[in-house]
């Protein structure tokens, strides 16, 4: 299938590159990244055009031949940066972003086949699954309900994972690992179809993870817990990082963005974790809508075709109506049957 906050010169986010194929460069610096054009970079990556030019000496050009099949990118909150291996770059001016635009790219590119778009916060609820691949991740977990369900199943991560200081009957270190739990499970899903992973449209995952400000919040950054938790996920995204790539037979971007907030002057209608479930009436899944920026284009060419087509329909229709019948062509004056006759 073809998937350092900067406030008066001073950073406080990172973006890195775990895995990345040979066809996509990232230079080795330490050269800042605007926050706002993070989607640009994994736009430019899958072989989409940006509005604007890009000129972050971070990425090469690359082989433009061969793109990759899956971006994967994870944010992870509550933290200026982790301590993963591969490339890493200071962000500067880390506002919240999104990857609607390349999402909407490959739907709209690749509509017909069966691209995998999935963009994920497990503790906010959010989700947005859109196109024919998605039918294979209806079953993950994606309500507080169901993440807090999933955890106490018998082939959970509880199993497996060393929990050290961390608290099975806490609720914000449940909430934690239940987002390691949704990374296992969306490698899990994929494995078990992997012929998602083989077509030639490509896939965006987009994750947004905010269990480890919660539990920087409940016990303090300088706290036992917060440093377990912090290289359990640090763990957890290199395996993550390992399982996708490896299903993508080595031809996937998986990146992480690690902020300790977000800079960003605007007010963010966001809900607590530690919330009660949302009621009946609401929608449990905050779907987004699936606007095309590539509306007003249709509408222009639509509507201006149509205008120039009821002028043409109008000028012929007034022309025959009008004509003189005097200037009757060779053709009819040649089947009179006068002129035959003589």
């Amino acid at each position: 299938t073809a998937f350092c906050v900067c406030f008066l010169g001073v950073c406080g986010g990172e973006f890195s590159i775990l895995r990345s194929p040979q066809s996509v460069v990232f230079r080795d610096g330490s050269w800042p990244i605007p926050g706002e054009r993070i989607p640009d970079v994994a736009a430019l990556t899958m072989g989409f055009s940006v509005e604007e030019d890009l000129p972050w000496p971070g990425l090469a050009v690359g082989d433009l031949f061969h793109r990759p099949r899956a971006t994967v990118l994870v944010t992870v909150k509550g933290v200026d940066k982790l301590p993963v291996k591969g490339f890493s770059y200071p962000i500067e001016n880390a506002v919240p972003f999104s990857l609607d635009s390349v999402a909407n790219a490959i739907h709209t590119l690749f509509s017909e086949e069966t691209p995998v778009v999935l963009q994920l916060a497990p503790s906010e609820e959010r989700v947005y699954m859109v196109g024919k691949a998605n039918a294979v991740f209806e079953d993950l977990s994606v309500t507080l309900r169901q993440l807090r369900n999933r955890l106490f199943q018998d082939n959970s991560i509880l199993s497996s994972l060393p929990l050290n200081s961390l608290s099975r009957n806490n609720e914000v270190d449940l909430l934690f690992l239940s987002e390691l739990q949704v990374l296992h499970d969306i490698a899990s899903l994929l494995s078990r179809h992997k012929h998602l992973a083989k077509d030639h449209s490509p896939d965006l995952y987009s994750l947004e993870l905010s269990g480890l400000e919660e539990v920087g919040k409940r016990y303090g950054e300088d706290s036992q817990q917060f440093k377990d938790a912090s290289q359990i996920l640090v763990d957890s995204l290199q395996k993550f990082a390992d399982e996708m790539f490896n299903l993508y037979g080595g031809n996937a971007v998986v990146e992480v963005v690690a902020v300790k907030e977000f800079n960003s002057p605007l007010s963010r209608k966001t809900r607590s974790i530690l919330q009660a479930s949302q009621s009946k009436n609401e929608n449990p899944y905050n779907l987004a809508y699936p606007y095309n920026y590539d509306y007003s284009v249709i509408f222009n060419i639509v509507l201006w075709m149509m205008i120039g087509l009821a002028l043409a329909v109008i000028v012929i229709s007034y022309n025959l109506w009008n004509m003189d019948p005097g200037y009757d062509s060779i053709i009819y004056r040649m089947t009179n049957q006068k002129i035959r006759m003589d």
